[in-house]
């Protein structure tokens, strides 16, 4: 027996002592006497009624106890059909206005409204980003021409892709003749490591009380598009970086040592491996300039001095006019087929918000995360274009 309930036995042996307690009323009582005892009576009945109630409560209590020791499951909660109505779906709930209210709070440092609402609705795992914030990070990927080009996994943990140093093609073989003789295939492993893309922006005290909605558009737009723009230029970076010949973990580039001119496209389409069919041009605004400023030998514009390729414009590559000799100044190749992005924790960019290090500015800080791992991943898809020695 618990303490309270030794204290309510005594409260009722209490009361049962106060009623036998009580003198018998004359006959010749006044009304105001008999309306007193009335009253006190009714009042002792009350007390009882609600300290017999609490000792139920407290005797179901031991009982649901000492059955849940005999059996943990029957512990479980047995949710009603009206509260599980309640419950929404994840799509639902992360375009519903309280949610996005809620994560908006969340980035802004105050994650107690998110938890909140997440726990009622039995959301594990990951947090799930509202639908419109998701859609700024696809687009702000999406809309770079390069990373919209490069080829996509989502493997957990490191990726490791095969490639082939060098080989033979198939043969044909007909009946009777020898059996063709066999080669060697040297294979070489590529591993794409995730490595975190981070950018910082800073946002003035008054942007903090934007909508919610218009809050988070505004830093996963901003944060989505400078992490796409990091992200093209490691891209360019690993591609420019690519040796001449494979190693085990490194696939080869071919390489032209060309100025910009009528036949330069031409050359770096023709050293291309013949998996390579879906090319295009990367290199600087200025270079692509020189390019168009090629002429015929009757002073007319070249038509067409990028042998039909899309060009793709990175600024990160040097342009023509001030790359020193040897340096790669555009690059020519298959991105779908020929680089890889892995995305082990999906696409989703991680904000964390600082509001110390610029506060005496009254400014506050957002750092964004992407997680993600960028390789090259097949040899001879790419042509580097160097600059010759003047």
């Amino acid at each position: 027996m618990t303490p309270e309930m030794r204290e309510i036995d005594e409260q009722l042996k209490a009361l049962e002592e106060r009623v036998n307690g009580l003198s018998p009323l004359a006959e010749t009582a006044e009304e105001t006497e008999i309306e007193a005892r009335n009253k006190e009576l009714k009042d002792i009945a009350e007390e009882r009624k609600a300290l017999e109630a609490r000792k139920l409560e407290l005797e179901a209590e031991e009982r649901a106890a000492a059955k849940l020791n005999e059996n943990p499951a029957a512990g479980k909660e047995i949710v009603p059909e009206n509260r599980k109505e309640t419950k929404m779906e994840v799509k639902e709930l992360r375009n519903s206005p309280e949610y996005i209210d809620a994560f908006a709070q969340a980035i802004k440092g105050d994650d107690s409204a998110l938890r909140s609402i997440l726990t009622e609705n039995a959301v594990s795992g990951e947090v799930p980003i509202p639908e419109f914030a998701e859609e700024r990070i696809r687009t702000a990927w999406e809309t770079d021409e390069i990373l919209n080009r490069v080829g996509k996994t989502y493997v957990k943990g490191n990726l490791k892709i095969g490639f082939e140093i060098s080989g033979s093609d198939a043969v044909i073989h007909l009946e009777g003749d020898e059996a063709p003789d066999e080669e060697e295939l040297h294979l070489g492993v590529v591993t794409l490591i995730p490595q975190s893309i981070k950018k910082w922006i800073t946002v003035s005290d008054e942007a903090l009380d934007m909508k919610s909605q218009e809050f988070i558009d505004y830093i996963y737009d901003e944060l989505g598009h400078r992490i796409a723009k990091a992200a093209a230029d490691i891209v360019v970076a690993k591609i420019a970086a690519l040796p001449q010949t494979s190693t085990a973990t490194t696939p080869y580039a071919a390489l032209v040592k060309l100025a910009p001119s009528a036949t330069t496209m031409v050359n770096a389409v023709a050293n291309l491996s013949d998996e390579a069919t879906n090319n295009v041009a990367i290199m600087n605004k200025l270079t692509w300039a020189d390019f168009k400023s090629i002429t015929t030998g009757d002073g007319y514009p070249l038509q067409d001095p990028f042998a039909g390729l899309v060009v793709l414009f990175n600024n990160s590559l040097p342009a023509y006019s001030t790359a020193s000799e040897d340096d790669v100044y555009a690059i020519v190749g298959d991105l779908a087929s020929g680089f890889r992005a892995n995305f082990p924790n999906g696409e989703e960019i991680k904000i964390k918000m600082d509001d110390l290090s610029l506060a005496e500015a009254d400014l506050v800080k957002f750092v964004g995360r992407k997680y993600v791992a960028l390789e090259a991943v097949a040899p001879g898809r790419f042509t580097l274009i160097t600059k010759p020695a003047a």
